[in-house]
């Protein structure tokens, strides 16, 4: 069985199964209202999917809440982990830091 791609897509498929059952619905019945195929959604809700923010609004709509509860409190410690991570803001400090006549150029 595939591993679950980060713990995002783990809160995320958890988070999705849940609003599923509260509403009584199956996997095939939200991935048909959705207009996904079933294997696909069923990925999404075992945390091996990834999907695209089109299809997060989406579920979100067809499950009747705002697609931002779905993803709310995630944050970069969520992720998988990379060689390494800068912010936009340490980016832009470093670029100007090297650029001529930056401070330490």
């Amino acid at each position: 069985m595939p591993a679950v791609t980060s713990d995002a897509a783990r809160v995320f498929g958890e988070r999705l199964k849940t609003e599923r059952n509260r509403l009584g619905l199956s996997q095939d019945e939200v991935a048909h209202l959705a207009g996904m195929n079933v294997s696909n959604y069923g990925k999404i809700e075992r945390g091996i999917g990834n999907p695209v923010l089109h299809t997060i609004v989406r579920l979100g709509v067809v499950l009747g809440v705002d697609p931002g509860t779905l993803v709310t409190g995630l944050d970069a410690d969520h992720l998988p982990p990379v060689l390494e991570a800068f912010t936009a803001a340490d980016y832009v400090a470093e670029r100007r830091r090297r650029q001529p006549g930056g401070r330490g150029a």
